[in-house]
């Protein structure tokens, strides 16, 4: 007795085998991702060193995962307030990289016309509302951003990375209170990267549970582990859902870890070498690459293709930053604001 395959059955199977090749594709371009921070921020680390690049510089190297994980759950209309710790989450929103290399060289193309630096990229057509200097100092600007989408009935989420050491600031519990009381559609990011500056989050924090501390806003909150690209992505979505269907502000402990010291000018002495050997071993490019190449979706020309393309770019960003001119003195006042002339000086 013969057979026929009814196109409905043909279509399910068509469908079952496209959703692999799905996954491997969204796989290659999380890789993609970090590796376009990674070989961003190194190529940063050799122009700081002949001095082509100057100010403070904060490395995210080790924390790629968490920007890249994070961003692929947001839509274009979601804000992004950062850190001074943020080119990773800037070039993640889709900052160009060329507009972030030119602010790191202080020319005018910067995507903050070369007057912010390193901490404080900023793009408002891309909805991402910068870095900041301030520990904490971007938690209200999140809680404002949200409650003017609320007001106005946008069904719009506020992303905002912190670090650790923002736990000991005011502006998270006042925050957090606030966007809790009011149910504001925020997503609270703590990049825990163990160490707020050169302090140990152990000696800084008496609970160092910090999903646990936020959860007592009555914020949904849990721990995630950082290194993992998909484990971010996947806690991310999760954790937008619930805010854009109107569950309040969520909260993700990213236990993560930086491979290189708190700024270009730290000299990393209070760690233990063999805790960052340790925590190298977990590497979240290599880790995907790993797990990619277990499942036969990374062979070599493939990641040599991915390599080639993020390397063109950057040396693209790079030429372009160093042509790029300098903004005319006569400009300098430019979005400068005055006081009023009535107001007496001392």
């Amino acid at each position: 007795m013969s057979t026929t395959r009814t196109p409905r059955a043909s279509a399910s199977r068509s469908r079952s085998r496209s959703r692999p090749d799905r996954q491997a594709a969204h796989r290659r371009d999380l890789l993609h991702g970090m590796l376009r921070v990674r070989r961003f921020e190194e190529r940063c680390v050799e122009l700081y060193s002949e001095a082509r690049i100057r100010g403070f510089m904060h490395l995210c190297i080790g924390e790629e995962a968490v920007a890249v994980g994070v961003t692929e759950a947001l839509t274009a209309d979601d804000a992004v307030v950062s850190t001074y710790r943020e080119h990773g989450h800037a070039l993640a929103r889709g900052v160009p990289a060329d507009a972030v290399m030119a602010e790191m060289f202080g020319k005018v193309t910067g995507c903050s016309r070369g007057r912010g630096g390193s901490m404080h990229l900023f793009d408002a057509g891309r909805r991402f509302y910068g870095g900041n200097a301030i520990v904490g100092g971007g938690l209200p600007l999140a809680a404002g951003l949200a409650l003017a989408d609320r007001m106005t009935g946008r069904p719009r989420v506020t992303c905002c990375f912190f670090g650790d050491g923002a736990f000991a600031e005011g502006e998270f519990h006042e925050t957090a209170n606030l966007a809790a009381l009011w149910g504001l559609p925020v997503l609270f990011v703590c990049e825990n990267n163990l160490y707020a500056m050169g302090t140990a989050l152990s000696r800084h924090q008496a609970q160092t549970d910090l999903a646990l501390r936020a959860a007592a806003y009555g914020m949904v909150s849990w721990a995630v582990d950082g290194m993992d690209a998909a484990a971010v992505e996947d806690a991310a979505r999760r954790a937008v859902e619930g805010v854009r269907a109107g569950s309040g502000p969520h909260f993700l402990e990213m236990r993560t870890y930086r491979f290189r010291a708190h700024s270009m000018y730290d000299s990393d002495r209070y760690r233990d070498k063999a805790e960052i050997e340790r925590w190298r071993e977990r590497d979240p490019v290599e880790l995907l690459a790993r797990l990619m190449r277990e499942r036969g979706e990374l062979p070599d020309e493939t990641l040599t293709g991915l390599e080639d393309e993020v390397r063109a770019e950057i040396d693209d960003a790079v030429r372009a930053a160093e042509q790029a001119p300098e903004e005319p003195v006569e400009d300098l006042l430019t979005y400068v604001t005055s006081p009023p002339a009535e107001v007496n000086r001392p």
